[in-house]
C-alpha cells in the first residue's frame, strides 16, 4: 500500500494528515521505546525481575537506557514517517549540519545554562535555597559533572526529536507554529506527569520549556540549538546538584538544599517545581524569540 506524499513546510499540509501521522508517531515512539528499554535492561541486569525491579528507578543507569531506547526507535521512525512518508528532507526538519549546528548547540547550550542558573540564584536570594559544602574535591566534582551530562544527554536529544521533530513541523505546517507549539508542549508537560515529587506548577513550568524548547527548535541552528538548550538546562541544574523534574543527582563538593516556601523555589521537584523556574523560562523564552525576528515564519 502506498500514499500520496504530504506537501512540504511552505504549502499547507492537510490537517487530517499531519494530525493522524504526528499521533502516530508519537504512539509508535512511546510503544518501541518501551519495548527497547525493556530488552535493554534485561541484557544489563540478566533476568526479568530484576528489570521490574531496576528500570523505574530514578538513577543513572535507568535514565541512560531509556534515553538510548527512544533514540534507538526516534531516528527510525524520523526517516520512516517524516522522510519517506511525509516527503520531507532532514532540512525541512531542521537537522541542520556543520558549523551552524555546531554554532546553534553552542548557542542553545549556554541560554540553558543560564537560565537554570538563573532560576537557582534567585531561589536562592528569594526564598531559603542554599548551597553547602560537601565532601570532595573539584576533580571529583568534574568527574561527575562529565558523567553526569553523558547519562542526560542521550534523554535530551531523544525528547526533542520525539516533541520537537516531526509532529512540530507536521502540525506547524497544518495549523501554524503557535498552535502546534502550545498542544506539543502540553504534551511534552505532560509526559512528566508521573516523575517523582511532581507539584502543579511543575508541569506547567515544563509545559512553558516546552515553548522555550520549540522556539530554540526554529531557531539558527534547528534540533541541535533545542538539544543544547535542553542540556543546558537540565546539565546545570545537575551539576548544582538540583533535582532535575524530581529526578536527583548526587554531585561531590556541594549540596544544594531547597529550602522553601515550595511554591517558588520548587522544593524536591527542584527548581522547575517552583515560581523562580517560571520567571527565568520566560526570560530564556523572549531572548530566543528575539532570535526569531525577520526570519521566515
Amino acid at each position: 500500500m502506498t500514499s500520496a506524499p504530504l506537501p512540504v513546510p511552505g504549502t499547507r499540509i492537510r490537517r487530517g494528515p499531519a494530525v493522524a501521522w504526528s499521533i502516530a508517531f508519537i504512539v509508535a515512539a512511546f510503544v518501541l521505546a518501551g519495548i527497547a528499554s525493556y530488552l535493554l535492561a534485561l541484557a544489563v541486569t540478566g533476568s526479568p525481575e530484576a528489570v521490574v525491579r531496576w528500570l523505574p528507578q530514578a538513577g543513572a543507569g535507568p535514565l541512560m537506557v531509556q534515553g538510548f531506547a527512544a533514540l534507538l526507535v526516534a531516528i527510525p521512525l524520523t526517516w520512516l514517517i517524516g522522510v519517506r512518508i511525509a516527503r520531507l528532507d532532514w532540512a525541512d526538519l531542521r537537522y541542520e549540519r556543520g558549523a551552524r549546528a555546531a554554532k546553534g548547540f553552542g548557542g542553545g547550550l549556554g541560554i540553558g545554562a543560564l537560565a537554570a542558573g538563573a532560576a537557582l540564584l534567585l531561589a536562592v536570594l528569594l526564598g531559603n535555597a542554599e548551597w553547602v559544602a560537601d565532601r570532595g574535591g573539584i576533580g571529583a566534582y568534574g568527574t561527575r559533572v562529565l558523567g553526569t551530562l553523558a547519562v542526560l544527554a542521550p534523554a535530551a536529544l531523544a525528547e526533542e526529536v520525539l516533541f520537537r521533530g516531526v509532529p512540530l513541523v507536521l502540525l506547524a505546517a497544518a495549523f501554524g507554529r503557535v498552535p502546534a507549539l502550545v498542544a506539543l508542549s502540553a504534551l511534552f508537560g505532560l509526559a512528566h506527569l508521573y516523575n517523582p515529587n511532581v507539584t502543579a506548577l511543575g508541569v506547567v513550568n515544563i509545559m512553558a520549556a516546552g515553548v522555550f524548547l520549540g522556539l530554540a527548535f526554529y531557531a539558527p541552528g534547528g534540533i541541535w540549538t533545542a538539544f543544547g538548550a535542553h542540556l543546558g538546562w537540565n546539565g546545570t541544574l545537575a551539576a548544582l546538584d538540583a533535582p532535575v523534574s524530581g529526578l536527583p543527582f548526587q554531585i561531590p563538593m556541594i549540596d544544594y538544599e531547597p529550602g522553601g516556601p515550595q511554591w517558588l523555589t520548587g522544593g524536591a521537584f527542584g527548581p522547575e517545581g517552583g515560581l523562580t523556574a517560571t520567571v527565568a523560562i520566560a526570560l530564556a523564552s523572549a531572548l530566543t524569540a528575539r532570535r526569531l525576528e525577520g526570519r521566515r515564519a
